[in-house]
């Protein structure tokens, strides 16, 4: 017990917190809610802005949203505990058949971006009776 206190100091070592810190996807939490109208995606992203952030869909209907959580590193510094994500992030959806891929908009506020895909209504395959011919032989 006494090396684990060395290691992480007073605090109770939470192995989950650990890898949620380490792993940018469980560090970028986004919500998506499906309206009558549109996909909304709502993405939590403290201290970035709308420069570091990119937002795609590529033509197979994935919605894509990444970038880059940097922090300058100061060599006089010395850190005692680093606990916030840095890095590159990268979430991606995958959106069904109804959306509008060419009327997406994208705004930030705060470190939360907002990402909304219109829906657009899917026509359903007309079925087709196939006539079924005799063989005569």
């Amino acid at each position: 017990m006494a090396l684990i206190s060395q290691l992480f100091g007073d605090e109770i070592y939470d192995p989950f917190l650990s890898m949620v810190n380490k792993c940018p996807v469980l560090n970028t939490p986004t919500d998506w809610k499906e309206t009558p109208e549109a996909h909304v995606f709502i993405s939590d992203l403290p201290g970035l802005n709308k420069k570091e952030v990119n937002v795609e869909i590529d033509d197979e209907r994935v919605l894509k949203i990444y970038g880059e959580k940097e922090e300058k590193d100061d060599k006089n510094v010395k850190w005692h505990r680093v606990e916030r994500c840095r890095g590159e992030f990268r979430r991606s959806f995958r959106l069904p058949e109804n959306v509008k891929t060419d009327g997406v908009k994208a705004s930030m506020e705060d470190g939360v971006l907002v990402v909304t895909v219109p829906k657009q209504e899917v026509k359903k395959p007309e079925k087709k009776m196939i006539e079924i011919e005799e063989i005569k032989g």
